[in-house]
């Protein structure tokens, strides 16, 4: 199974805009979320083998940290046409499959993707109550096939940290997945759709 690592992007990097719909036509803007001590900018898939994985963990992890304050958003940028069950209606039957208690929206240009630097899924990005980049990791160390319990572990701690106003440290380990199934020729430079 091809694997892709997250970008390295630097911490403390401000949260990127978007504009982009859920599955009820419903549009989200970041501002919507100013109010939130944490957000956590998720993207994600229905059909890549790393996120089916986490999924029921994720669903609740968002659900245990939505009491403390934390926002999560999640965002699937995958091309829709080669790939229909990345569809606007298949988020949302996705989300009410999975419980998700959080906006799952669609990035069909995925310009909000490359704004992010995102490139697999899952791709995690936390930011503090000042919208800075805080956390750019893997929710833990279990993989499709290596056996190891889905916690949510390394995920929990940064939002744990986040939360109570302190750094997250600066050594976070990679998260991997299936790359962004990007649409032909809006690869991000040096990527191929095929990668």
């Amino acid at each position: 199974m091809p694997k892709t690592e997250s970008n390295p992007i630097k911490l403390g990097t401000p949260a990127a805009d978007f504009l982009l719909p859920d599955a009820d036509g419903r549009l989200h803007k970041l501002a919507d979320f100013g109010a939130k001590p944490a957000l956590l900018v998720a993207f994600i898939s229905n059909r890549c083998p790393f996120v089916l994985l986490i999924r029921e963990r994720f669903a609740a992890l968002a659900k245990e940290y939505a009491a403390q304050g934390l926002q999560v958003v999640a965002i699937n940028a995958n091309d829709p046409v080669d790939h229909p069950e990345e569809t606007l209606a298949r988020l949302g039957e996705e989300a009410a499959a999975q419980g998700y208690d959080f906006p799952y929206l669609k990035d069909l240009s995925q310009d909000v993707a490359k704004a992010y630097g995102a490139a697999c899924t899952p791709d995690f990005f936390l930011f503090d109550a000042e919208r800075k980049l805080a956390y750019h990791g893997q929710f833990d160390d279990a993989r499709p096939g290596n056996g190891k319990a889905v916690t949510g572990a390394d995920l929990a701690a940064a939002i744990a940290t986040v939360l109570a106003g302190k750094g997250v440290p600066d050594r976070q380990i990679p998260s991997i997945g299936c790359n962004i199934k990007w649409t032909a020729g809006n690869e991000p430079v040096g990527l191929s759709s095929a990668a």
